[in-house]
């Protein structure tokens, strides 16, 4: 092991131990290490998109004549009109900063429409074909995957029916209210359960790193 990647694994375990200092409290020292994660994190972020997406592409793209390299220097005009974003900029020529806005309405218009028939295909038609099951013995299937399939159907067909809105749930809708609330809560409840293993297998890392390749206990 070399010197650098001793100083590396030091500076990594009193980052580690700089962000542990917020079960405490909150400090200065966890902060710095936040925004030193943030600002590292952000401009590998920056440096990645550069390097194999938008250059690429834009050389990919300049490559071919006509109205492809005419269509790629919009789109890099209108990419460096988000930079009047930026707070610098705008401190020195406040009346540019609504450029801006039309790189931005035009990525989140076409977001939000590639999103849109994306959500739909990907999960509306497929969750709503996934519901559709045999309830009753016709393909020979045994009495565990009938109750599964009731159970799936009906937890959707409750869960739907909560946010109806348009009666007042009383007497038998009542019950149904609290039948779709019981799946909801069941369902957000496994979600949080896999939040929590994935948080305890990174901590389990850091732990392993401090105890592995810091003081080579284990």
């Amino acid at each position: 092991m070399n010197i650098w990647e001793l100083i590396g694994i030091w500076f990594a375990a009193l980052l580690t131990f700089a962000v542990f200092s917020f079960l405490y409290r909150d400090n200065p020292v966890y902060k710095w290490a936040e925004h030193l994660f943030v600002g590292v994190s952000a401009a590998l972020g920056v440096y990645a998109a550069l390097e194999q997406s938008i250059v690429p592409s834009v050389r990919e793209a300049l490559a071919f004549p006509g109205v492809f390299k005419f269509i790629t220097w919009i789109a890099v005009f209108l990419g460096a009109l988000i930079l009047f974003k930026l707070e610098a900029l705008a401190t020195y020529l406040p009346n540019l900063t609504f450029l801006s806005r039309y790189p931005i309405a035009f990525v989140t218009g076409m977001g939000v429409g590639l999103t849109l028939v994306n959500v739909v295909n990907g999960y509306l038609f497929p969750q709503t074909q996934a519901t559709f099951l045999p309830l009753f013995n016709i393909q020979g299937a045994d009495w565990l995957t009938l109750l599964n399939n009731w159970i799936i159907v009906l937890g959707v067909v409750f869960a739907l029916m909560y946010f109806f809105f348009s009666a007042q749930y009383k007497g038998k809708l009542g019950a149904v209210l609290q039948v779709g609330i019981t799946f909801l809560m069941v369902a957000f409840g496994a979600m949080f359960g896999y939040t929590v293993m994935a948080r305890l297998s990174l901590l389990i890392g850091r732990i392993y790193f401090l105890l592995h390749d810091w003081l080579h206990i284990i």
